[in-house]
């Protein structure tokens, strides 16, 4: 419909042309008597229409030719198309006649005097071009079957026209949904001439009405049809003719899907992004819509996929631009869609041109998106090809448009599209804050609103004009205010989005503001937003509110990280206050063990440089215990080996060594248990009062298994000291008769025992 009305306005450009031309043309004259001038002018016009339909260089001008002097009330006008369907000479305006009167059987505007086109278009028919007179036998549907039945079958009947003609008659019977049309086809079924018989068995096979084996038969069928009576019968043909819609649509689907699939497999063939993009770019030019649409699909899966996406635009970028005009509807939204990822394309005028003529409103607000982003990647210091600097005006024009709208996506895209023109430079500080201001002023609006999402996605626009761009600092002072108010709305979303613009604008002061009154707020954005900021930017007094919500919330390990942090930047003074809330000895912690060993890690290493020789022992204490606990055994040896090595009395001495002790036999290490027996052992002797003796009893109580606590006898047993350890040598003769006795309750016994 689009192109007709832009064909008839061309056409009517062309006759107004004509006129003033003929006008200029003309030597001046006396005034002529009154009705003179407008007769004269009309007249000029129906020459020109009269023209254009006999020699209009394109079909679809002269079809709108013949159609405004179908409408018109001029004879004359009339005239000149009765003698175009006459004549047979120019095919093309007879066609264009005839396309004329069929298209204006589902137009609203009656045809004035209809009944005279009944002769010519029967002449039509009787032409021996079959593709004119195909379109003649559309025409006639323009008449009901009363007004063109007789001269139908009068002109199947004339023995004297040639055959062809007869058949094209038939055929019109056919397209006729009268159920006359179809008794009449039953009747020629028996028509003497075999061609005439036969083209009409098949129109009523067409039609889903059998044509009978015999003429009892078929009197049969006539006989129901007029029982049943036109509206049965037309309700039947509607049912049968959307049953084969159905069908001919399934077959379609079908073939389309197979061809698409070979289509896939040719690509997916293809070595390279080059090669890829040629394919495509030959697909995109298809005149078939579900072959551009399947285009543009894999052409932006490669985009989102493919690492060389400058190359991949290059090589498809032309053909996706030319789609933004394409009739399709859905290729346009699909190429919009496309364009707003491929901002490498030099599209921006194509976008914008687009944008003034697109009617779907859907379809334009993509366009529209589209054009934001194409603006901005061409007005970049990097990009290959330049914009006329008034298209980025015009688009921020349309941005205001769409940001005044009360639609919320269009109000939205307005917001996106500004922010993007404005964080560039191209723009006076005067200019750049009448925008500002209008992004302000259309928060404004919607405060008070119930529903708050246009809200947050305003706010989140004005937020990213305050982190980045050439005019965040004016965006700043703008916006920062409402960003405060918008702290108590009760939306999480905006709140959210307030929270970001603030500490866009200051950290430190945003987290200063926050920490107030959001360590508990409802969003877990917000909460989160709040820690990793304390993270970036907090201090030894955020440590507390922090750990409150170690292990017991959403946010317990973000919140972990952002102590670990600021400790990391922290003195050895804070690891002192803290190392018992943390990391107590009693070991009742709100953190985890490895939790634990992190932050102990981290005190280590501020001891080192600079802490006390107490404080160290206590970490080191610590993280030997911890790392028992999570079986890093290795570890927890060589921290309890520098606390041996440290230790001030021979009592502390001696408890490390036990709990050394421990770890070798848990671990299992036997040799090494044994190795620091035999080093016990060279000093004195050990009997059962001894810390060491008390913890391989203790170990022997209860093994991790029997093999574990062989092993380790073996290796005790093993020990030679250099003197004689009497008392050690009968401990190790009663691990040996308790394991052997164990051993045995353990065996099977044998059969007969």
């Amino acid at each position: 419909m689009v192109a007709k009305r832009l064909s008839l306005l061309s056409l009517s450009l062309v006759v107004m042309w004509a006129c003033a031309v003929a006008a200029q043309e003309q030597p001046a004259a006396a005034t002529p008597p009154s009705g003179t001038a407008t007769e004269t002018e009309l007249d000029k016009q129906l020459n020109i229409y009269k023209s254009t339909l006999f020699e209009g260089k394109t079909e679809q001008i002269r079809i709108d030719a013949a159609t405004v002097m179908l409408f018109s009330d001029s004879p004359a006008a009339r005239q000149i198309l009765l003698e175009a369907l006459d004549q047979t000479e120019n095919v093309a305006a007879r066609t264009a006649v005839c396309k004329a009167l069929s298209f204006a059987r589902t137009g609203q505007r009656p045809v004035r005097d209809k009944e005279q086109f009944i002769r010519p278009l029967l002449l039509v028919l009787a032409s021996t071009d079959s593709a004119t007179a195909r379109l003649g036998a559309d025409a006639t549907l323009l008449f009901g079957y009363e007004e063109v039945g007789g001269p139908l079958a009068k002109l199947i009947a004339d023995a004297n026209l040639p055959l062809p003609s007869r058949l094209n008659a038939v055929y019109a019977l056919e397209l006729h949904p009268d159920m006359r049309a179809a008794i009449t086809l039953l009747e020629l079924v028996d028509d003497p001439v075999t061609a005439i018989a036969s083209a009409a068995r098949e129109a009523l096979n067409s039609l889903g009405i059998d044509s009978g084996k015999d003429k009892l038969a078929r009197q049969r069928t006539t006989e129901q049809l007029r029982s049943e009576g036109q509206e049965v019968y037309l309700r039947k043909q509607v049912i049968r003719q959307r049953s084969q819609i159905r069908l001919v649509r399934t077959e379609s689907n079908n073939w389309l899907i197979r061809y698409l699939s070979a289509q896939e497999q040719i690509l997916e063939s293809l070595a390279d992004d080059t090669a890829k993009g040629a394919f495509l770019a030959q697909h995109l030019a298809t005149p078939e819509p579900a072959v551009k649409l399947w285009a543009l699909e894999k052409v932006r899966q490669l985009r989102l996929a493919s690492k060389t996406s400058t190359k991949l635009a290059v090589d498809v970028g032309p053909a996706v631009v030319n789609l933004v005009s394409d009739q399709d509807r859905n290729v346009r939204l699909k190429t919009a869609q496309l364009l707003s990822l491929m901002g490498q394309v030099n599209s921006a005028e194509r976008l914008l041109s687009q944008l003034e003529i697109e009617q779907d409103e859907e379809v334009k607000t993509e366009v529209f998106a589209a054009l934001g982003g194409a603006c901005y990647f061409a007005f970049l210091p990097s990009s290959p090809f330049k914009v006329p600097p008034e298209v980025r005006v015009q688009t921020l024009d349309w941005a205001v448009r769409y940001l005044a709208q009360e639609d919320r996506p269009r109000a939205q895209k307005g917001a996106e599209v500004m922010k993007k023109l404005l964080e560039q430079n191209g723009l006076t500080d005067a200019d750049a804050g009448g925008y500002l201001a209008l992004l302000a002023e259309r928060y404004k609006q919607e405060k008070g609103k119930p529903e708050g999402a246009l809200r947050a996605e305003l706010l989140a626009s004005m937020a990213g004009l305050c982190a980045q761009g050439v005019h965040s600092s004016q965006a700043s002072k703008m916006f920062g205010p409402l960003f405060e108010e918008a702290l108590a709305e009760r939306e999480d979303r905006v709140r959210e989005e307030a929270v970001d613009g603030l500490i866009y604008i200051n950290k430190a002061g945003a987290l200063k503001r926050m920490k107030r009154d959001f360590v508990n707020d409802n969003s877990l954005r917000v909460r989160r937003r709040l820690i990793d900021l304390a993270a970036e930017v907090g201090g030894k007094d955020d440590l507390a509110w922090l750990a409150d919500k170690i292990g017991s919330n959403a946010e317990s390990e973000s919140a972990w990280q952002a102590m670990l942090k600021i400790l990391d930047g922290s003195d050895t003074a804070v690891f002192v206050e803290w190392i018992d809330k943390l990391a107590p000895r009693e070991g009742n912690s709100r953190l985890a063990a490895e939790q634990q060993i992190a932050f102990l890690e981290t005190a280590e290493r501020k001891a080192a440089s600079g802490g006390t020789t107490e404080f160290a022992k206590r970490v080191n204490e610590t993280l030997a215990n911890l790392y028992v606990k999570v079986g890093q055994f290795e570890k927890a040896a060589s921290y309890l080996s520098k606390l041996r090595e440290n230790a001030a009395t021979a009592e502390q001495k001696e408890m490390v060594l036990r709990a050394l002790l421990d770890v070798y036999l848990i671990w299992p290490k036997p040799d090494l248990a044994a190795k620091l027996i035999g080093n016990c052992l060279q000093e004195k002797d050990l009997d059962s009062n001894s810390p060491l003796v008390q913890a391989i009893d203790s170990y022997f109580t209860k093994p991790p298994s029997a093999a574990d606590a062989s092993a380790v006898c073996q290796a005790l047993a093993a020990i030679r000291p250099a003197f004689e350890r009497p008392k050690w040598q009968k401990c190790v003769e009663g691990w040996s008769a308790k394991l052997s006795v164990v051993g045995s309750a353990d065996a099977p016994k044998q059969p007969g025992t």
